[in-house]
């Protein structure tokens, strides 16, 4: 008789029937990547895993499993730069252009290191290669690199095929099985330069707290969750705001209330990229993009913990945008 592949087991534990199915231990989740990242489970044994967590709510002991799994598996630089945020950029955005990438760019203009991480498809949306092309802002091809370019602007960006294979090869599953796997997920909880604060912007709402315990299982030292446009970590204008956040352990929520009144999301015929380069230069003004920039900006320093009041979020936030067109005007 022939002895059972050494993979099975987590299959069988996920796969049972509703009386007996469960959920991985972040113990057993942690094993089942590690094996996953060494190639050590057959292609249909893939298929199989990928889509039984698919159909069932991905709990924060796996999803902390799976990271710290890939997160040991990742070439990390010899000498890691200081960074601040990890802004995860994975689902593009279709009714506006991407302008949490401007509060990126303001956090590094202001002594805030940031690492975006993501993806891009050939699809109607914007994904933020399409945007940094437009900026002059060249993406890095490796992690040295990317580690180099912190250091010496504050910013960069790298594809998640350049920081994991096996994630690349994980999230291209969906051209297999037609849905989503849960490596999306998985990919923005990487953080390879194991920055101070994580971010995790969610298309559904219920889906945030389990991004914030998952963080927590991590121990990372500070988390923010939210609803944000299109999946990405961009607040909303017009919109309450529900952050979730984790600072030094301790988990913690806020309700921000509906920014100044503006326009909700109308989605354009175009995307005019253009226009957004001239918004950052100070050419063109855009009350959309402006609120979202300087909300998205005002919830990323709350997370850092630079401010505690939401007014105050709002202020600093403010001065860094409009400093930004005065270096423009000059």
């Amino acid at each position: 008789m022939a002895c059972e592949h050494s993979f099975a087991g987590y299959i069988r534990k996920l796969g049972r029937d509703r009386r007996l199915s469960s959920s991985l231990t972040q113990e057993e989740a942690h094993a089942a990547m590690a094996k996953i990242a060494c190639y050590e489970v057959e292609p249909q044994q893939m298929g199989a895993f990928m889509l039984l967590l698919r159909l069932k709510q991905k709990t924060p002991e796996e999803i902390a499993g799976f990271a710290q799994a890939l997160r040991e598996n990742l070439p990390q630089p010899v000498d890691l730069p200081p960074v601040a945020v990890d802004w995860p950029a994975y689902a593009g955005k279709r009714r506006q252009p991407p302008w949490f990438l401007l509060a990126a760019l303001l956090l590094a203009r202001n002594g805030c290191p940031v690492f975006m991480h993501g993806l891009s498809r050939r699809d109607e949306r914007i994904y933020i290669p399409q945007a940094l092309r437009v900026l002059g802002i060249a993406p890095c091809s490796l992690l040295s690199q990317a580690a180099a370019k912190i250091r010496q602007e504050g910013f960069a960006y790298l594809p998640v095929d350049n920081i994991s294979g096996i994630v690349q090869e994980l999230i291209g599953y969906r051209k297999q099985l037609g849905l989503r796997s849960p490596m999306h997920t998985i990919a923005r909880m990487l953080n390879p330069f194991l920055a101070t604060l994580m971010l995790q912007g969610v298309n559904h709402a219920q889906y945030a707290p389990i991004h914030q315990s998952a963080a927590q299982l991590l121990n990372q030292d500070k988390n923010l969750s939210i609803q944000g446009d299109s999946g990405e970590f961009e607040r909303i204008p017009g919109r309450p705001c529900k952050l979730y956040g984790l600072s030094d352990g301790i988990c913690w929520e806020e309700e921000w209330p509906a920014e100044e009144a503006v326009e909700d999301q109308v989605v354009p015929k175009n995307l005019d990229l253009e226009h957004f380069k001239a918004v950052w230069e100070g050419r063109e003004d855009d009350e959309y993009g402006r609120t979202a920039v300087i909300g998205t900006l005002a919830l990323v320093l709350r997370g850092l913990g630079q401010v505690t009041e939401r007014d105050e979020a709002y202020q600093l936030a403010a001065q860094w945008w409009l400093a930004r067109n005065k270096e423009a005007a000059a």
